[in-house]
């Protein structure tokens, strides 16, 4: 029976992109081969440290969770994180969740082969490790995370590479917020197919 390093897991609003300020239930996966330098979630990539549980488990948790607050998990969707969850086989997992009628939403950086059935799958490359060319068109939501001006051309590599549907997002890095916002933003104003994504779970202090 499949298994899987389950770093935590919990019912909150997503806080930023496409989906930002919708309920959300995310299952936050161990293990990362990415290794961003300002990952707010280091403690994420060593799976070791992570309890692993099985498909049932997990959903089971998912399910009593939400229908405890919301009466029922239809059309409720689940953010399947990490950590990189591509390092993980998602198909199973993905399956299970939507059988019981979440709708299955992943953020990867990409750089491993997809698995799983989605119905919103937001791809956030890193220069950290290049996402694997054949997700990039698959993205229903590019979420460029920007740290420094030169981001803004790397970011562009990117988009040129998505379907005319998919939701483009520039989103500065917490730490260096105060600075690159305001480039955020007059890039923004002059290339109106980017928007703006801020990670409001931290600024109103929700998980």
């Amino acid at each position: 029976m499949q298994q899987l390093p389950v770093m935590e897991s919990f019912y909150t609003l997503q806080g930023e992109g496409y989906y930002q300020g919708h309920a959300a239930y995310f299952i936050r996966l161990g293990g990362c081969d990415v290794g961003c330098v300002w990952c707010d979630v280091k403690e994420s990539w060593d799976a070791s440290k992570h309890p692993y549980l099985t498909i049932d488990a997990i959903v089971n948790q998912a399910v009593q969770t939400v229908t405890q607050l919301a009466g029922s998990t239809k059309n409720v969707l689940c953010v399947i994180t990490g950590g990189e969850p591509l390092l993980h086989p998602l198909n199973a997992l993905t399956t299970a969740l939507q059988k019981v009628g979440f709708l299955t939403n992943i953020e990867t950086s990409g750089s491993s082969p997809l698995s799983g059935s989605w119905n919103w799958i937001c791809l956030s490359p890193k220069k950290f490790k290049a996402p694997i060319p054949e997700i990039i068109p698959l993205a229903n939501e590019l979420k460029v995370v920007i740290f420094n001006k030169s981001d803004f051309k790397w970011a562009e590599t990117y988009a040129a590479a998505t379907n005319a549907q998919c939701k483009l997002y520039l989103q500065p890095e917490w730490d260096k917020a105060a600075i690159v916002t305001p480039l955020i933003i007059e890039y923004i104003q002059h290339h109106p197919k980017w928007e703006l994504s801020l990670q409001i779970h931290k600024y109103i202090h929700i998980s």
